[in-house]
This record gives C-alpha cells, structure tokens and sequence, in this order.
C-alpha cells in the first residue's frame, strides 16, 4: 500500500508541474493563475499547495531537485579526490550528459525555461536565490568536514557562483542559436577554466 500511494503521489505531482509549466510557458508566468493550473492538472487548490508551496515552486522545483547535489558529491567522492576535483568532475559529466542544470540543453522547452525564470519574472528569479542560498549552506557543510569553516562557506559560495556563471553562460549562447557541438565544446573549455580558478 505505501507503495502505491508513493506512486499516486509522485503522479500527482508530476501532473501539476506538467500542467504549470506547459501553462506558464504558453501565457508567461505572471499570466497564469493558481487556480488555472489546478483545473488544468484535475487536482483542487488545496491539493496544488500540499504538493508545492507557492506559484514559483510549482516552476522552480526543477532546479530544487539539484539541492544538495554539489554536497552529495563532496560526501560520496572517491578516497583521495579532492573536494573541487570531484566538482568538477560532476559538472562536465553534467555536460556531457546535456543536463538542464548545466545549462546546455537546446530543446526549445529547456531554452524558453530558462528564460522564463532568468528574465521574464522577477519573482522566480527572487526564489531561486533562496534556493541556490540553501544549496551553498548544504555545501559548506560538506566542505566543513575537510576544512575549517570560513574556508568551507568561503568555497561554497565560489563554486555556486561559477555553477551559476557557466550555465546561464551555456544557456545564453545557445538562445542566440548557436549551434550546440559548438556550444558544448565552448562549455567544456569553460568549465575547465572556471574550475582552475577555485582554490585546490
């Protein structure tokens, strides 16, 4: 039985979000009520805010999937790897792998995604800092367990800052239209480059 209410719930779930984000993306986020995307996912208002908190989260909780990401892979990293090696490591099989989060993503759902949340509303851009000043926290945590405490929030915050700068990097080059096996090669490179500059 819990496991068929964890599948009702992970499939109530996934419709609500199907819904927003289909609705949002097609009208624009400011466009679209809450009450709209409960119709349109069959579920009442109510039942929307078990499942997500507020309007952005019903958007953004696909990025918040990611939190605690970069802290997993400081904790699980091989014997011996270095906290920004292992980072990094992470980062480039993100590109490798065209995962959103990176940024390097040109499906035209993944594109207009990010633009919706990095330019056409301010309210999204507002929670995602949220999201991405807990992500920090949860890293520097990680990192705390090799290295004083200044030192982990001071790195923390390095490596969220250069996540952040290459993938909104990754995503702007693509929404020019530049093709992707250029892009990716762009990105590769720049990742190296970024990840050179954080502390060992």
């Amino acid at each position: 039985m819990t496991g068929l209410r964890e599948l009702q719930r992970r499939r109530v779930h996934e419709a609500i979000s199907t819904a927003a984000i289909t609705l949002f993306l097609d009208r624009g986020f400011d466009e679209v009520s809450v009450a709209e995307v409960a119709a349109a996912a069959g579920v009442s208002k109510p039942t929307l805010f078990k499942y997500f908190a507020s309007k952005e989260d019903l958007v953004l909780h696909r990025i918040a999937d990611h939190l605690g990401e970069s802290a997993r892979v400081v904790r699980e990293r091989a014997e011996g790897e270095r906290p920004v090696a292992a980072l990094r490591r992470h980062f480039l099989d993100g590109l490798a792998r065209h995962d959103p989060i990176t940024g390097l993503n040109d499906e035209p759902e993944v594109v207009a995604y990010h633009r919706m949340v990095f330019f056409e509303a301010p309210s999204l851009l507002g929670r995602l800092h949220q999201h991405m000043a807990r992500d920090e926290e949860a890293l520097a945590e990680a990192l705390a367990e090799t290295a004083d405490e200044l030192t982990a929030r001071l790195l923390a915050g390095q490596v969220v800052a250069t996540q952040r700068v290459l993938a909104r990097r990754n995503w702007q080059l693509l929404a020019e239209g530049r093709p992707m096996a250029e892009v990716e090669a762009e990105a590769v490179r720049a990742a190296r480059q970024g990840f050179a500059m954080l502390p060992a």
